[in-house]
Formats: structure tokens, sequence, C-alpha cells
């Protein structure tokens, strides 16, 4: 009851009208910097820290809240419209988001982002009120055996699960890797992979790779795929800015799917949001590929519904990790503990004593950002469509330009820009010859982590190898990577026993 008691204080400090315009202005400019390609959700919190200071605290977090989630459906919409998604969290709704766009469902499927967004981080903001400390218990039930055996987990079933040739996903899974180890040895430091080249010594960012596969590698892709392919068609919006009732049908078992994948990850440091959106892709693909008519690869709902619930989900469990334990789970959870820094507070388990009025008022900001951004995207889904109108040359000469923009925003070094076009160059290869651009990503965001998991872990147990697999939630992660590979496995098995079983029926009938 006490919980309950100090949230409704919350909710009075929220809903006064200055705060409530503070909210809206959050939404507003989050979700404008999102649909930014090469910025992004991170990138509007760290932009618009700045603008914040002349406001006294509450304030100023209540607008961050608005603009932390406002971003997130910001890089959705990018997404989904033009496959260029603002944060590596929104890579995995790219896949059947954009198909649906490109069959001209564009609405409709960034009605079912709002949704999916509103449900896991409405449900997570629940549970981050009532069970912050069970949060702190299972957070600190983690090591670096567990750490690896997650990021090991994670390397499996993306590059087994979401390609289509498991040899195709392991060698863009290595390249990933490739890419992380570039730069100076945080142990050691030592260089490496840098070519003694000084510009390689912080090694490539995240968001570089990001913009350079994703972005500019699929503008170079639809360029030279409308010049040479006279056949491709303009992509046209149309149809409805809400979903049917089969549509809802649909997608509504993903929505909670994606939530309960999307919540254990928001107090794990795991890279953030991008691996419970590709588990969570990743298992709606398998369930899909089980039925008679599978849909994925053409648009399915389901494809798009999971990754925006889990996303959301696991960021509104990452902000209770923050305010609970002062664990910044992803890069914009460090940047909002960097602003509380700012101010003279510091998260964690005290924060509950010493600033109870701020903490409150912030969760009880999250329920009000979910409803406004609910409110303001669905009936702008149709407006926010419209983008696919702008003529093509216009259209991705000014993505190209924002990329440019975003990475030397992030750096001011025109290295990066080169670096950018090497990479758009070698994702656009990617994608003409057809190898899966998701495992490259997690190599990426989970390489630094397994590797420094891995030491921690070797150097604790003074070399002993067995460390690794030693505590029950290290073994539970293996097993169900083990499942996850048989299952795999024995679907794949079964695949090419179909196949073969088509091609002699359709020999036998030939000959008779």
């Amino acid at each position: 009851m006490d919980m309950l008691t100090s949230l409704m204080g919350g909710f009075g400090d929220v809903l006064h009208p200055i705060n409530l315009i503070w909210v809206l202005i959050g939404c507003f400019l989050g979700t404008a910097v999102g649909v930014m390609p090469g910025l992004g959700s991170s990138m509007a919190v760290a932009l618009l820290l700045p603008v914040t200071f002349a406001l006294e605290p509450t304030a100023a977090f209540i607008m961050f809240a608005g603009i932390y989630f406002g971003g997130l459906f910001g890089d959705s919409t990018m997404a989904i419209l033009m496959n260029t998604p603002g944060q590596a969290s929104a890579i995995a709704s790219t896949f059947e988001g954009h198909a649906m766009a490109r069959s001209g469902r564009a609405p409709q499927a960034l009605a079912t982002a709002a949704i999916g967004a509103f449900i896991g981080g409405f449900t997570a903001s629940v549970i981050v009120v009532f069970l912050a400390p069970w949060l702190a218990e299972f957070s600190s039930s983690f090591g670096p055996a567990e750490y690896f055996a997650l990021a090991l987990f994670a390397f499996v079933s993306t590059s087994s699960m979401l390609a289509e040739s498991a040899i195709k996903g392991l060698m863009s899974l290595a390249l990933g890797l490739g890419i992380a180890v570039i730069g100076i040895d945080g142990v050691s430091g030592a260089p490496r992979f840098t070519m003694d080249s000084p510009l390689l010594f912080d090694g490539i960012s995240l968001v570089t790779v990001t913009v350079g596969m994703l972005a500019l590698a699929e503008v170079i892709y639809v360029a030279c795929r409308e010049r040479f392919d006279p056949t491709v068609q303009p992509i046209r919006p149309s149809g409805r800015a809400w979903l049917s009732r089969g549509e809802l049908k649909e997608a509504a078992p993903a929505w909670a799917r994606g939530t309960a994948i999307g919540l254990p990850f928001g107090v794990i440091p795991a890279g953030g949001s991008e691996l419970p959106t590709f588990l969570s892709f990743g298992l709606e693909k398998k369930l899909d590929a089980r039925r008679a008519q599978p849909r994925f690869g053409t648009g399915a709902i389901r494809g798009l519904a999971a990754p925006e619930a889990a996303g959301n989900a696991t960021t509104g469990m990452s902000m209770g990790a923050l305010l609970s334990l002062g664990l910044p789970v992803s890069a914009t959870a460090a940047i909002m503990l960097a602003a509380f820094q700012q101010y003279g507070i510091q998260p964690g388990p005290l924060m509950f004593e010493r600033s109870a009025d701020l903490v409150w008022t912030l969760l009880a900001s999250f329920f009000v950002a979910m409803v406004v951004l609910l409110a303001i995207n669905l009936p702008f889904a149709a407006l926010w469509a419209k983008l696919l109108l702008i003529p093509k040359p216009y259209l991705y000469a000014g993505i190209s330009v924002f990329c440019g923009l975003g990475i030397y925003a992030t750096s001011s070094s025109t290295a990066d820009l080169l670096i950018l076009l090497g990479i758009g160059l070698i994702g656009f290869v990617m994608r003409v010859a057809d190898y899966p651009l998701a495992p490259l990503i997690i190599g990426m965001v989970l390489g630094p982590l397994a590797e420094t998991s891995v030491r921690d872990a070797l150097m604790s147990a003074d070399g002993d190898a067995t460390a690794l697999v030693d505590g029950p939630i290290v073994m539970l992660i293996y097993a169900l990577m083990l499942a996850a590979i048989g299952f795999t496995v024995v679907t794949r098995v079964r695949e090419i026993a179909a196949a073969r079983r088509a091609r002699r029926l359709a020999d036998e009938d030939g000959a008779v």
C-alpha cells in the first residue's frame, strides 16, 4: 500500500499542467530526433541533455521520460518505413516491418509498433513499481560466467535461428566479432587489428556499423536495384491507420510473448534491447515455420509485434534497474545516469529514501508518457507513412546526408565517415549475397561483453575453465542453448526431407 500511495503522489505531480506540457514536449522531441537516420533515441537524449539544465530536477526528468520513450518510437518508425533503424534495438523490427511497408501496409505496421511499445513499456512500468526489491536480487545473481553464457546463447541463436543458412549466419557473426575486437585491448593495452593506424585505436563504433550496414547499405542497394531492375515499383502506403480485429488477434500473442522475453533483460547488462528483440523475432519465426502457409518474409505482423513489445519492455525495466540499482544496462540509460549525476543525484537503493518524491514522480511519468505516445502516434501513423511518397532521389539523398551528419556528430572525425562508407559497401555486398545482418550486429554488441566476462571468470578461478559452467543459472542457459540448437537441427532436417519428398512426387508425376 505504501508503494501505491507513493505512486499516487507521483501522479499528482505529473498531472500538474506544467509537468504535462514537459511530457508532451519530451515525447514530440524524442520522436522527432528518433526518426532522423543516424541519430536515434540515445542521441536524442544526449543532444537534448543540455536543454534540461535550466529546469528544476523534477521537470527535467519528466521531460526525459518523454524523450526516452519517444525516441524509441522514432527508431521504429524509420526502421519500418525506410529500413533504417535509429538504434540497434530497432533492427529486428526492420525485417517484417519494412516488408509490411513495401506491401503498402505502412500505417498498419506503425500502429502495430505503437501498440506493442505501449504494452511492453506499460507492463514493465507496473513491474518496476511493485517488484523493485526482486530486481535487485535477480540482477545480483549474475556474474561473469552467467554473462558469458548469455552472450554465447545469443551468438548461437541469432546465427542459427535467424539465418536461412547456418554457415552464412556464422560467417556474419564472425565478421561482427572481428570488428568488435579492433582497437586497444582494455586489459593488456596492446593494439589489435589496427594496422598501426591511430585512427583505429578507439575501435569502430557500433553506431557507425549500424548506420553503415542498415542505412547506407540500404540506400546503395535500393539505388542499384531500381537502376538495373525496371520492374521494381515504389512503395505506396495505403489503407487504414488502425488494426482490424483479425490483425489484433494475430498480433496479441506476439505482443505477450515479446513482453515476457523482454522483461528479464531490463536488469541484465547484456547490450540493452538488442538481444531480447532478436530472440523474440527468432521465436516468432520458428512458430511461423510450423504453419501450413508461413508468412515471414512477406510482412508478418507477428514478426513486428514481438520485437516492439520486447524492446520497450526491456527499456522500461532498464529504467527500474537504473533507479533501484544504479545500474545502466544500455547506452541511453548511461546517459540518463549522467543526467542524474549532473543534478547531484546518485541512483541506487538509497535514492528511494533520499529522493523519494523525484523517484515516484519519474515512475508515474513513465505511465503518462506511454499513454501520450500512444495517443499522438496512432492518429499520426498514416501521416508518418506519407514519408514514403517523397521522391526516391530526394529521400535517399536526405538519408545519406543524415547518416553522415549523425556519425560526424558522435565523433567529429572525418575518418569515421570513411569507415562509414566502407562498411556501407560491405553491407551492400552482404545484401546482394544474401548474408544476414543480424548476427553481425549481435556479434558487435555482445562481443566485448563475452570477452570481458570470460576473462573475469577465468581470472577469478585461477584459469580453471570449469568456472564457465558452474552454477544453476549457467546450466539453465546452456540447456536452453542446446534445446535451441536441437530444435533448429530437427526443423532443418524436416524441411530438407519435405523438399526431397516434394521433388520425388514431382518426378513421379512427370514420369507418368
